[in-house]
């Protein structure tokens, strides 16, 4: 496969991590609101994803040899601990989408979302956090990110906001740029143990014991959760987020992080359309506010990722 084509394969994936962050967005959020507590769905919804891991690490070689490697690194300390660390930032996604998701919808999660991870990529790519080192901020990339967050303006155009706490946008913005970031985490952590599996096992159980201890916290402070849903698909958010952690551990090291964050805003606003199209929310934007705002965001991406030929003087 051509470069050409290798990168459009990669940017295909990252519409495709987009999409199924929306899809786990919906889970996370409608599992919270059933439940009645966004921190406790946060934790079952980890929790059923580092099971999956677990499984598939002991299961497949590749999984147990990343293992190997990935305790090898620690001991001889050529896997710096802040390495670990990316669970972090999918704990706090995860919770974020149980807390708000079933008020503001998907679509206006988004909103933050998108404009804390559009922001995040194009300083991490600037200083070369992620695998890839230090990609150029060119002028196409300044522009097609400056469209993904025109995109974000159109959807807050609408009369959605009303009512909405402020806190509810910059939640979802602060857990976009730690996305960010953690695809670049992930992206170097992959490289040492050689194994997009074992990298996102790491995730999982670094985010898994973050989110047990709140949980609990939490319960003992304000009590159980009022009720136990029995529907099977509100428990899938765990399987869902391991997809996406594994898929962008893989294609960032081909697209860089802010390329990968654009990609995944097609996937993300696509997708949150038709999910509040078809489930709406209290908070949610109008339909047609929704989709423009995800052709402007598209068209960002079409700007910074495809490579446009010069015309022969």
């Amino acid at each position: 496969m051509s470069e050409r084509g290798a990168v459009g394969v990669a940017v295909g994936g990252a519409v495709l991590i987009g999409a199924l962050t929306a899809v786990q967005a919906r889970i996370n959020g409608t599992l919270g609101a059933e439940l009645g507590d966004g921190i406790v769905a946060a934790a079952v919804s980890f929790s059923s994803g580092l099971v999956i891991l677990l499984v598939l690490s002991a299961a497949l070689p590749e999984g147990r040899g990343g293992l190997r490697r990935l305790v090898t690194g620690i001991r001889s300390r050529s896997i710096p601990p802040w390495m670990l660390l990316g669970g972090l930032a999918g704990a706090f996604t995860v919770a974020s989408q149980g807390l708000t998701v079933a008020t503001i919808g998907v679509a206006l999660f988004t909103v933050g979302f998108v404009a804390g991870q559009t922001t995040g990529g194009l300083i991490l790519d600037r200083v070369g956090y992620g695998p890839a080192g230090i990609v150029p901020v060119t002028v196409r990339r300044l522009v097609g990110a400056a469209l993904a967050i025109a995109g974000v303006v159109v959807c807050l155009s609408g009369d959605a906001l009303g009512g909405v706490p402020l806190w509810m946008l910059v939640v979802p913005a602060l857990a976009g740029a730690g996305v960010a970031w953690q695809q670049g985490t992930n992206g170097r952590l992959r490289i040492r143990v050689e194994s997009p599996l074992t990298a996102t096992l790491v995730n999982f159980v670094g985010g898994t014991a973050v989110l047990l201890v709140a949980a609990a916290v939490h319960v003992a402070v304000v009590g159980a959760p009022r009720a136990v849903p029995t529907e099977p698909w509100l428990y899938s958010g765990g399987a869902v987020g391991v997809i996406y952690i594994f898929l962008s551990s893989v294609v960032v090291r081909r697209t860089g992080v802010l390329l990968l964050g654009l990609g995944s805003v097609v996937g993300l606003l696509t997708t949150s359309v038709l999910l509040d199209a078809a489930w709406p929310a209290p908070a949610a934007p109008a339909t047609a506010v929704a989709v423009l705002a995800a052709s402007v965001a598209i068209a960002g991406v079409v700007v910074a990722a495809v490579p446009w030929r010069r015309r022969r003087g």
